[in-house]
């Protein structure tokens, strides 16, 4: 196996595998065009339809940009997360979840080393200094605010007590030298860091490492509790590899970066400043999200003012459609791995699997899979369901299921709620949390109970059996065939 430690040398294991890999010598638009093509190889998610599971994409020729290439779908794939990260599909939250006891904190690259992530640099002092000519980050839809930047990994310091930070966020390129920054209120630890910037009046520094190995996209997702404010979320990337991410220190600003990243962007979060995100477009819309809608142009975003572009030689950008299922994978599985790690805490050897479902972009569905083993058993998967809520925040519906439904088919997860599940008393509704501000049903408009967009009425829907009823839930029980005697139909 081709030892996976950056974006280049995980392109080049999947090209080892059939049907993780599909490179193009077409010409590709980055304003619309990358995306509408992946719409139809391998988006999924909450993409409209139609779209598919299919292989990641490498664009090797890029208009405008003769010596960049674009990186797409990396991550959206279950199957695909499962191969680049050495372990099983079907169990990758459990085992991103012993990852997380297991941690190896990144290092800084030893000294002479060379620096992947600076083999070429622009200044912002440059005469032709031009993030829209530099940088090839594609546009989702026609729509689109501007080009985005959808997988940039933010590094930010606590001017407190020196600890880092890194989180994915929405970038949009608002003119040759400044980004808008989208930061979700209250729930992302580079806005807590900044918010201590502001009240010392004072630009934050801040670094866009782009192009990484998936097992630093993926350790992004995780979030409080399970990764508190002051936790470094690449130490469980250093898990998932064996070794520690290298670091760099910036040529610019006084803060680090992905060493052997693509592309890295250096600057500063203003402090007193702010743009309209859609100040080139006037379309009032964003970029598609996660839970498959275009996302509102917001009127003040806080403005990164960049400093420095470096990246390798022939750089790789690296992108994803909004609503696609490569936010499932980074996302949900970090999810996943959260709910389990709590519940596991709380009742251990009870809660068998989880699956952070695509139908809610990997954060507002997860499908508990429970298994009761006594009469005292009942109830507890209720239990379950509302530590998951606590493990994840954002999340706004469980489903629980027994032992024998399958939690990746929703087919089956469906069938188990037609034939287990009564509303009257097997929903329970939390009205009045808070969720998730890009869900549009979350809003006064549609239940006027909501009194601030963003709160929610989460639900529990227990799909399982009572214990004492199971002898009257047994599925059809089909002949166990010698899968050896049948092993070349099964194949075809």
């Amino acid at each position: 196996m081709t030892k996976v430690h950056d974006l280049r040398s995980a392109i080049e294991f999947l090209e080892t595998i059939p049907g993780q890999m599909l490179t193009s010598d077409t010409e590709v638009d980055p304003n619309a065009e990358v995306s509408g093509v992946y719409r139809h190889i391998g988006a999924g998610g909450t993409v409209a339809r139609p779209t598919k599971e299919g292989p990641a994409m490498l664009f090797n020729k890029v208009k405008g940009f003769p010596d960049a290439r674009v990186s797409i779908g990396m991550l959206s794939s279950r199957k695909r997360v499962g191969l680049l990260l050495d372990t099983d599909q079907e169990f990758l939250g459990k085992y991103m979840g012993e990852k997380l006891k297991e941690t190896i904190p990144p290092i800084m690259i030893p000294e002479g080393k060379h620096i992947d992530c600076q083999e070429v640099i622009h200044y912002a002092t440059d005469p032709d200094f031009d993030l829209r000519t530099l940088v090839p980050a594609p546009t989702n839809t026609p729509e689109d605010a501007g080009p985005y930047i959808t997988m940039g990994l933010c590094m930010g310091t606590d001017p407190e007590n020196g600890t880092s930070d890194v989180t994915i966020h929405r970038l949009c390129i608002e003119s040759k030298d400044e980004l808008g920054m989208w930061i979700t209120p209250g729930s992302r630890h580079l806005g807590a860091f900044f918010e201590k910037y502001c009240a010392l009046e004072k630009d934050m520094p801040i670094s866009i490492s782009i192009g990484l190995d998936p097992a630093v996209y993926m350790c992004a997702g995780f979030e409080a509790p399970t990764t508190p404010l002051g936790y470094n979320e690449l130490q469980i990337a250093g898990a998932l590899r064996g070794e520690p991410v290298e670091l760099a220190n910036c040529v610019t600003i006084p803060e680090k970066c992905i060493a052997n990243a693509e592309y890295v962007l250096e600057g500063y979060l203003c402090h007193d400043k702010t743009i309209r995100e859609d100040i080139n477009s006037n379309t009032g819309k964003a970029m598609p999200e996660f839970p498959g809608y275009t996302g509102e142009a917001k009127p003040s975003l806080p403005v990164i003012k960049i400093t420095a572009v470096t990246h390798r030689k022939n750089p790789i950008m690296q992108s994803c459609i909004g609503p696609s299922h490569e936010h499932v994978s980074m996302a949900g599985i970090p999810t996943e791995a959260s709910i389990i790690s709590m519940v596991e805490r709380a009742m251990p050897g009870r809660l068998l699997n989880v699956h952070a479902a695509p139908c809610g972009g990997g954060k507002f569905v997860a499908i508990l899979q429970f298994k009761k083993s006594s009469k005292n058993d009942e109830g507890r998967q209720r239990n379950a369901a509302m530590l998951a809520f606590s493990a994840f925040s954002e999340l706004k519906h469980v489903f629980l299921v027994d032992e024998d439904v399958d939690i990746f088919d929703m087919s089956d997860v469906m069938w188990a709620m037609t034939t287990r599940f009564q509303a009257d008393v097997d929903m329970i509704p939390i009205p009045g949390c808070h969720c998730h501000v890009l869900d549009p049903s979350n809003d006064n408009a549609l239940d006027p109970s909501i009194r601030v967009h963003g709160i929610a009425c989460k639900a529990i829907f227990d799909c399982t059996v009572p214990f004492d009823q199971k002898e009257n839930f047994v599925r059809s029980q089909f002949l166990e065939i010698d899968k050896e005697k049948w092993a070349k139909e099964l194949d075809f």
